[in-house]
């Protein structure tokens, strides 16, 4: 009967883990449904779709708690199967083998039943909530959620090099935002960084800017050079992001030099 007994709180402790680790996984911005499908995936290492890998190994708190979910799995998958033996080893009739199977297997119905049920689910993840805000460090934001880094839509690292069309300006003058491009921050070539940088501030060669809009025209803007053809491009954009729907092509390339940034 010992053995039963510590099948059922193993199987316990993992339904609670995994409710634990559901709740920690929306407290980085992820919804109910997805939290809960990646921590039931992880813990019973069945793995996930491409997209949904992303969206754990892409943020550092997700892939702390799915690191913590597959060691305790590979734990619970040991003590069950030790359990197991324990309960079925000693059995010396079938009827009371019958018997310690429909223990077992009542036992597990009713606890799926109590932590599906509602009433249970919301109290039992306003406590987990709760404890895991005071006594951990969870990133509660999850930033390429919340500036839908997704479509056309990204941040990048931008090396400024002494012939760029953005360097040595006053950011000012560059007109960015007038093109939908926001300027996050700069890190100085010594290594400092300028968060939310002001208008009069200027981009130095050896200088990384880091700005966030539509993809096309961050890729426009990280090829312009000094000259007519990086004015012109400038001057196109911004008419574009001034006049057009959201949905509206981007204007096409103008054929200026490309080269390589890496």
């Amino acid at each position: 009967m010992a053995a039963v007994v510590s099948l059922i709180v193993v199987a316990t402790i993992g339904l609670l883990i995994t409710r634990i680790a559901t709740v920690a996984l929306t407290l980085t911005g992820m919804s109910l449904d997805h939290a809960r499908f990646q921590a039931r995936s992880a813990f019973t290492s069945t793995g996930f779709t491409t997209s949904e890998a992303e969206a754990i190994v892409s943020h550092p708190a997700r892939r702390r708690v799915v690191m913590a979910l597959m060691l305790m799995s590979s734990v619970g998958a040991v003590s069950v199967i030790a359990a197991l033996i324990l309960t079925f080893g000693g059995v010396d009739s079938t009827s009371n083998g019958l018997a310690r199977t429909a223990l077992i297997v009542g036992s597990l119905v009713a606890l799926l039943w109590l932590f599906r049920n509602d009433t249970v689910d919301r109290a039992l993840r306003r406590v987990i909530e709760r404890l895991l805000r005071r006594f951990t460090d969870l990133e509660v934001r999850d930033y390429a959620a919340l500036l839908h880094l997704r479509g056309q839509w990204g941040v990048v690292q931008l090396p400024v090099q002494a012939d760029d069309w953005i360097a040595a300006r006053p950011l000012g003058q560059l007109r960015l935002p007038d093109e939908g491009v926001t300027v996050l921050g700069i890190e100085r070539a010594q290594g400092s960084w300028v968060g939310a940088p002001s208008q009069d501030v200027q981009l130095c060669p050896g200088d990384v800017v880091v700005l966030y809009g539509r993809q096309p025209i961050l890729d426009d803007v990280a090829n312009r050079l000094h000259g007519p053809e990086g004015e012109e491009a400038s001057e196109r954009f911004r008419a574009w992001h001034a006049s057009s729907p959201p949905d509206e092509p981007l204007p096409h390339d103008s054929g200026r030099r490309r080269r390589d940034r890496a």
